[in-house]
């Protein structure tokens, strides 16, 4: 009979996810100004989605290598936390490089190879200190309190991203400057980025010092008894990837639908506002008015993260986790189809909160269903490394094939949220064909 780990207090919960808000505003300034960053640099806009086949390639790799090596890491720093410290400290030197890719003197070319390295590796150290916190949340939480720890993780992930897609225009507002040189980033993005570095490594560092993670010994108290073959379980993420419980797969083929949503959010958003709104030719990056939707498009996901944090809140309230997962999916992708319709910058406020409905359930819904089912499993980390290739995958997928449904849609960037929002009502379809856990 397996061992029920204790309870923990709201304060441990807390401190377990507390280093998620710092990784999550590096992560928040990479999603709304990588973009911005290589257009300025000089990228057309058709080769814009290319730039975001790295960040997922990335975490395809690092992710389930970090889950499978952290599963038989056991030293005097931890389990999981080695890999945190790590990726916190590369992700740091990074972000004070990557936004002067344009100020060496380097040619356009160049930049944006330099560019290109720089998100690499940033990319790399994000999703090496992000994953450690969905696993410990799976280490040291028993299944009752798993799904309020991963709200918490939820809360202080769209707090993070708040606070990221805020800076460049927080920035400005102080009088940073937001217009540079041509291929030159402005201030008001460079000195965000410094920022971010900061209080990302604080908020690491308190992590790391407030929460232990258990020994081998009293982490093997709370795994379920079995014969030898349990505790040899094999750790091949091929075979693993072949014998993964049928949810697994069921929740990826949501998964693969909101991803391949959010990348076009991510990497059009920019341009879309500024045709639709500004009215200007977002190719035109030297213009103050790109660069002012550029900062309007970090309020937008700063309203899109409040607007997440406001419907985590309701989640609870369904009494079924799929009805729920499936309102909200359905909910963000009419924010994304809205804003073809909008050309004032402050009714697409509305917008950006509905999407934040599908966010809220993105973040917590699909990794509370997996963990519950792998309750027991030795390999806690190898499979949320593995499932994580259901968020980089599409990602990888629609970045590949952007340009074609850019020319599609008339090379319209703002017509590619709409696309977003189909996918979105797609997800939605899918949640009903998950099979959850019988209990």
């Amino acid at each position: 009979m397996q061992i029920s780990k204790p309870n923990l207090s709201f304060l441990q919960l807390w401190n377990l996810s507390f280093g998620f808000f710092g990784v999550q505003i590096a992560y928040a300034l990479q999603s709304a100004n990588i973009s911005r960053i290589f257009a300025t640099l000089g990228a057309d806009p058709h080769d814009l989605s290319f730039f975001w086949v790295l960040p997922p390639l990335m975490g395809m790799i690092v992710q389930p290598l970090v889950g499978t090596w952290s599963d038989k890491t056991w030293c005097k720093w931890g389990r999981r936390k080695p890999y945190l410290y790590l990726g916190a400290l590369i992700a740091v030197l990074v972000m004070v490089l990557l936004p002067n890719s344009g100020s060496f003197n380097l040619t356009v070319k160049a930049a944006m190879a330099f560019g290109l390295v720089m998100l690499m590796l940033l990319d790399t150290s994000i999703n090496m200190a992000m994953q450690p916190f969905k696993m410990m949340v799976g280490d040291v939480v028993n299944e009752e309190q798993k799904a309020k720890a991963y709200s918490i993780q939820s809360m202080l992930c769209n707090a993070g991203s708040l606070v990221g897609y805020l800076f460049p225009y927080l920035f400005t507002w102080i009088g940073i400057s937001n217009i540079a040189p041509e291929g030159v980033i402005p201030d008001s993005v460079t000195y965000s980025f410094y920022a971010g570095a900061v209080i990302m490594i604080l908020c690491v560092l308190y992590t790391g010092f407030t929460v232990k993670e258990m020994p081998p010994q009293e982490y093997a108290k709370y795994q379920t008894p079995n014969s030898d073959a349990e505790e040899k379980e094999d750790t091949n993420l091929i075979k693993m990837l072949i014998s993964a419980p049928k949810i697994f797969w069921q929740i990826g083929l949501v998964q693969f639908f909101c991803w391949f949503a959010f990348l076009y959010m991510w990497t059009y958003t920019n341009g879309g506002i500024a045709e639709n709104v500004w009215g200007v030719d977002p190719t035109i990056t030297t213009s103050p008015e790109y660069q002012e939707a550029g900062n309007w498009v970090g309020v937008l996901f700063a309203v899109q993260a409040i607007g997440s944090v406001l419907w985590a809140m309701v989640l609870p309230l369904f009494r079924r986790i799929k009805v729920g997962y499936a309102v909200s999916l359905v909910l963000g992708a009419v924010g994304f189809i809205s804003t073809l319709f909008i050309h004032d910058q402050y009714i697409l406020f509305a917008s950006f909160v509905l999407i934040g409905c599908g966010w809220a359930a993105m973040l917590s819904m699909p990794f509370a269903m997996l963990t519950n089912a792998l309750s027991g499993s030795s390999s806690m980390g190898a499979y949320l490394g593995l499932f994580n290739c259901t968020i980089c995958l599409p990602q990888i997928v629609a970045a590949v094939v952007g340009p074609l449904l850019l020319m599609a849609v008339g090379n319209s960037q703002i017509m590619m949220l709409v696309v977003a929002g189909v996918s979105l009502l797609m997800g939605a379809v899918a949640v009903f064909f998950i099979k959850e856990r019988q209990k």
